[in-house]
């Protein structure tokens, strides 16, 4: 089964052009499928509805969350289907499984005021807090998504615009506006990006004090302290995408209009705001 798992991996990386976070998300997945066959001494070619059913059952009495298992199952799915596509199987033994009623839970956002207050939270003086403030207003501007920032190059600002190319999941590219003090922070970062560059000729846009792009996990730390200082919790950089939708939507713009600036590939995924 590791060959097969290994082969389907190829095909999201290779073929589908699946993101490295989610073809690992699907890797980590069938490994603990695998692994449930292998302790109890079954194998692929055995599979069926049932046995779906009962490693659905295993996640749940470790503790997985519903939207976790959900996740799980849908990995499994794609994977058969793949081996249905390939004659490795004659049929899809998950296709007949049912995901786990799903909780409905409202995401977490931040009021305006709350908002406002996080992006001032960085200080204007020093050169990273010139950079964090850009980091924040972006976010906010725009409600990209954390790996998305994370990539954003300088040739993919258009500041006279006020547009930003963000690439997204499936390798998707969007269009995306962006706001008035996004733009200001943004330019007054760019003015003092030569400083962080050095020798280096990396065109990543967020870079380290070395000179180094940003890592999802740099971004993600410092996002977190800014909002954690404001709220008293620790909230993930995904809140300040939750209040982009939020607060557009309650300023009367189209569900529609969000979903294409969220990048949702679909509709239900928007309404949930």
């Amino acid at each position: 089964m590791q060959i097969e798992i290994a082969q389907f991996l190829t095909h999201l990386s290779q073929r589908r052009r699946l993101s490295p976070h989610t073809v690992e998300a699907y890797g980590l997945d069938l490994s603990q499928f695998q692994n449930f066959l292998e302790d109890r001494e079954e194998d692929l070619d055995g599979v069926d509805r049932d046995t779906v059913r009962r490693f659905l059952s295993h996640l749940y009495d470790r503790g997985f969350e519903k939207r976790s298992i959900a996740r799980k199952l849908a990995s499994l799915r794609s994977f058969f289907v793949h081996l249905c596509q390939t004659e490795r199987l004659v049929r899809n033994p998950a296709l007949q499984v049912r995901p786990p009623k799903q909780e409905h839970i409202l995401p977490v956002y931040l009021s305006e005021e709350e908002a406002a207050q996080v992006m001032e939270t960085p200080s204007p003086n020093t050169l990273l807090g010139v950079r964090d403030r850009a980091i924040l207003e972006l976010f906010y501007s725009t409600g990209i998504r954390l790996r998305e920032l994370a990539g954003v190059t300088v040739d993919a600002l258009d500041l006279e615009g006020r547009l930003i190319r963000v690439l997204g999941k499936g390798a998707k590219e969007r269009l995306v506006p962006i706001g008035g003090f996004a733009q200001i922070a943004l330019k007054r970062y760019l003015e003092r990006r030569p400083e962080l560059l050095g020798g280096d000729k990396t065109n990543r846009l967020f870079l380290t004090r070395k000179g180094k792009p940003l890592s999802p996990s740099g971004i993600q730390g410092r996002v977190v302290r800014a909002i954690q200082k404001v709220t008293g919790r620790r909230l993930s950089p995904h809140v300040l995408r939750h209040t982009f939708a939020t607060h557009l939507l309650d300023a009367g713009a189209d569900l529609k209009a969000v979903k294409e600036l969220l990048g949702h590939a679909s509709l239900s995924t928007t309404q949930i705001y």
